[in-house]
């Protein structure tokens, strides 16, 4: 989702949106795809998995209604696309992904911590949340600005970083919130206050057993929004125990370039077929 949302807005900002010659809108997905080979060009790896989200209500909106609440609706164009972007990944033979009642993050989270005990994943994503899944064998690769830049997070550089665990990192969205998904934490703490917190207490529960320890001014916010604090890092906290399977022999990269290039001349992406080679 991160990668087909990043390649609408970056392929329409000057108001034209790519259509084909019957009107149907192809931008994101012909960004999609950019995006998308040149990550497997990078990292080469040996399967591919796609995750998506299945649409807004999720358990996270039935705790708290007013989760990602804030955000406008889907652009008009956008909306034909998520359909015809997961055509385009089955024809690559990589499976979507995605189960209704939870986010993409809850299915990658599963998968990652199956996979990631015997072999190596990479998390491709533009979405700091993810560093929570941060283990020795998953890395969490972030799509920085620019097209072919990323940082590889492993839980060694989030310490360097941010001076936090991956569990942590969890806790640091409970307190401070998270504007992007419309939950607020603690009322006036930010970032700054949230890691001095964490790296003198350890956890939530760490700071709540010092109360007696804080600031008076911090220690009056904690108090005042301790409900909030947990429910935030509740709808932080990526699950990672959803009924999501997907074996991996199905998950085998290998690009059946004839079928790539007939959905490719489908959609009139002229250029992407030399782009595959």
């Amino acid at each position: 989702m991160a990668l087909l949302f990043r390649a609408f807005y970056a392929t329409s900002y000057s108001g034209y949106i790519m259509k084909t010659s019957a009107g149907l809108p192809t931008n994101a997905v012909f960004g999609f795809v950019k995006y998308f080979w040149d990550a497997v060009q990078t990292f080469k790896p040996e399967h591919v998995i796609c995750c998506w989200d299945m649409g807004s209500k999720t358990f996270r909106s039935e705790k708290f209604a007013d989760y990602k609440a804030n955000r406008g609706d889907c652009p008009e164009e956008l909306i034909p696309q998520f359909d015809l972007v997961k055509e385009v990944v089955e024809s690559f033979g990589v499976p979507n992904v995605g189960l209704v009642g939870y986010e993409a993050d809850d299915c990658i989270g599963t998968l990652a911590g199956t996979y990631g005990k015997e072999r190596d994943v990479y998390i491709l994503t533009g979405d700091h949340d993810m560093l929570q899944l941060l283990q020795e064998r998953v890395k969490v690769v972030i799509m920085k600005k620019g097209q072919g830049n990323y940082a590889v997070y492993t839980p060694e550089l989030l310490m360097e970083e941010k001076q936090l665990t991956p569990e942590q990192f969890i806790d640091l969205k409970g307190l401070m919130g998270d504007t992007a998904d419309n939950y607020p934490g603690v009322k006036g703490i930010g970032e700054k206050t949230a890691l001095k917190l964490l790296q003198e207490f350890g956890s939530v529960e760490g700071i709540i057993e010092n109360m007696a320890l804080l600031p008076k001014g911090v220690r009056a916010k904690i108090e005042a929004e301790l409900e909030m604090l947990h429910l935030s890092r509740d709808l932080a906290r990526i699950r990672c125990d959803v009924p999501v399977e997907c074996e991996l022999a199905a998950t085998s990269w290998e690009v059946d370039r004839p079928k790539v290039i007939a959905k490719f001349e489908e959609l009139e992406f002229k250029g992407l077929s030399k782009l595959i080679g």
